[in-house]
Order: C-alpha cells, then structure tokens, then sequence
C-alpha cells in the first residue's frame, strides 16, 4: 500500500514534538548534557543522545539511580528545560514543509493531536511561538501520563481525546523509542529522519514510510 493510500484510511495523525516538529534535538542533547556533567555524571555527548527519552525524571533516575528524590528530579529537569528554551528560541522554526502539510491535513478533515514526552511549557513554546496551536485538538504531554515513552499511554491518550480508535491513527517520530511506543499502542508510523540512522528502526513492524521533512508529503 502507498503511503498516499494509508493516508486516505486514516482519521488522525499524531505528532511527536521533538525532532518531529521542529529540529530541536541537538539542543535538548547539549542542554542535558551540561546539566548531567554538572552533577558529575560522564557521559559523552553521543551516549547522551540515547538517554534523551521519556519524562526528566525518568532519564535522571536511569543515568543516577536512587540518587535524587522527585522533587530534585522535577527542578532539575524544570533548570534545564530554561536552559534548552533560552539556547533553542533563535532557531525555532518547524521542519521544512510541515506547515503546509498541517494545513492541508486540515482541509481533509483529519484531526490532528500532539503527543509527546515534552513538558507541557515546552509544547506551548513551541506551537505558540509558530500560532500553529488551532490545528490541533488534542494535547498530550509529559505532564499527562504516568509512563512515558515506550509505553503507550501517551499515544493512547491522544486518540481517546480526538475520540478515535488506535488504528485509525498515524503517528509521525523521529526516535526508535517513540516508534516503539506507536507500535505498542497499535499504531502505523511515518519516521521523519533527524538524529537517527534507518538501520535503527529495522526492528519495528509498524513503519510504513521515512521521510526526511514534510515537503512531500500530500493527502489526496
């Protein structure tokens, strides 16, 4: 099947923010790489790549386990999400093509929602600062769920705001991590190409398409 004829079944497409959106990757990677090596962590800034995933406190508690409590957790996290809005804000734009693609998502009639391990300030900036906010009608953010990413809540949560089912529902991401999380809540998914290699998402059954920005994507 063609993406196009995927597109046609579909009812809603959800997006992941990070890396999806906007190519705001490099930026959360550095911001929590200064923060981590602050606290006397060693990672590199590559082995910090593939810790940047889920909520702030779950990636605090897997690089320094039983070491924080909650309310650490939460103004570390809280310091360098300040620190990422400040360094990202002179570059903000979304990925090429993507505002006209959420237009003419929207004159088909599909409805459109944001799931993402983003806090919920950081979602706002984003969608705000591009006055992109009223094509969406569902919001899910990191503030929203219990588990993160893999785990499905976040994409599930999604559809049930728009009132569709699982399978009725596209979802666009750019990490293996939010692929898994769309497989498991039984969901196809179009990778957009940022910080990760194809070879990276061989394992998921799920994807029916890769593409590096939004600039050829169309509804027909």
């Amino acid at each position: 099947m063609t993406i196009h004829a995927m597109f046609s079944n579909a009812k809603g497409f959800l997006f992941d923010l990070n890396g999806t959106m906007v190519n705001d990757m490099p930026y959360h990677i550095a911001a929590w790489h200064k923060e981590i090596i602050k606290l006397g962590g060693n990672l590199t800034l590559a082995e910090m790549k593939h810790e940047c995933y889920g909520k702030n406190d779950e990636l605090l508690e897997r690089i320094f386990p039983k070491r924080f409590s909650m309310e650490e957790k939460i103004k570390l996290g809280t310091d360098k999400e300040a620190l990422y809005r400040i360094e990202f804000k002179p570059h903000l734009k979304l990925i090429d093509g993507l505002e006209a693609f959420l237009a003419n998502t929207a004159k088909h009639h599909i409805k459109m929602g944001i799931g993402s391990a983003a806090i919920i300030d950081n979602i706002n900036f984003v969608i705000d600062n591009m006055e992109i906010r009223h094509y969406f009608d569902a919001i899910v953010s990191a503030n929203d769920v219990v588990k993160s990413k893999p785990d499905p809540e976040t994409f599930l949560k999604c559809a049930q705001q728009l009132g569709l089912a699982p399978a009725d529902c596209i979802v666009f991401e750019d990490t293996p991590k939010g692929v898994e999380c769309a497989q498991n809540a039984g969901m196809k998914t179009v990778v957009i190409f940022g910080a990760h290699e194809q070879a990276e998402f061989e394992k998921f059954d799920n994807v029916i398409h890769f593409v590096k920005d939004y600039t050829n994507l169309t509804i027909h």
